[in-house]
């Protein structure tokens, strides 16, 4: 009998476990993910969506923006999934390196923009409370983050790009 008794409480502690980390979420976390999603939309309105699209089309202009910056404001602008509708910015042999690049760039950028993908998030805090035991500074490890997923985005959209563009003529003849 005591064996199920402590089978039914282990039961519960671990939704209890639960239920506090979600509950300081939502004093914590949460709240920061809204205002943050408020000030982009705000700044994406003072700007102007116009403006944004304007500086979105330039960025596809050469390979290096195209696979750094356009990713970067696609994520930190619409966050995930919406970011990989600025691939209508690329042409058509673009598209699939612009979608690697995107979707790779969705965990570097949790760090300092945590509104950017909700769903990475948790990575992200589980990495960081590992950082915080070992008493160093989360800021250096999400500019870092952000830094090697701008050069990793790079290679793959560069590569993705390679990639396509042989199996396209492979296809072709």
């Amino acid at each position: 009998m005591e064996f199920i008794a402590g089978l039914a409480n282990g039961f519960m502690d671990v939704f209890k476990a639960g239920a506090g980390t979600f509950a300081s979420w939502v004093a914590g976390i949460i709240p920061l993910i809204v205002v943050l999603m408020t000030a982009v939309s705000s700044v994406i309105k003072l700007i102007g969506e116009e403006q944004v699209d304007k500086l979105a089309q330039r960025a596809t202009q050469n390979i290096i923006t195209r696979y750094t910056v356009l990713p970067v404001l696609a994520v930190l602008f619409l966050g995930n999934p919406m970011c990989y509708s600025f691939g209508r910015f690329v042409q058509a042999k673009h598209k699939p390196a612009f979608y690697d690049a995107a979707v790779s760039f969705v965990h570097p950028i949790t760090g300092l923009f945590p509104h950017a993908n909700g769903g990475e998030l948790f990575v992200y805090m589980g990495i960081a409370a590992g950082i915080t035991t070992l008493g160093l500074p989360l800021g250096d490890l999400a500019v870092r983050y952000f830094l090697v997923g701008i050069v990793v985005i790079f290679i793959r959209g560069v590569v993705t790009e390679k990639i396509y563009a042989y199996m396209k003529a492979k296809e072709e003849n």
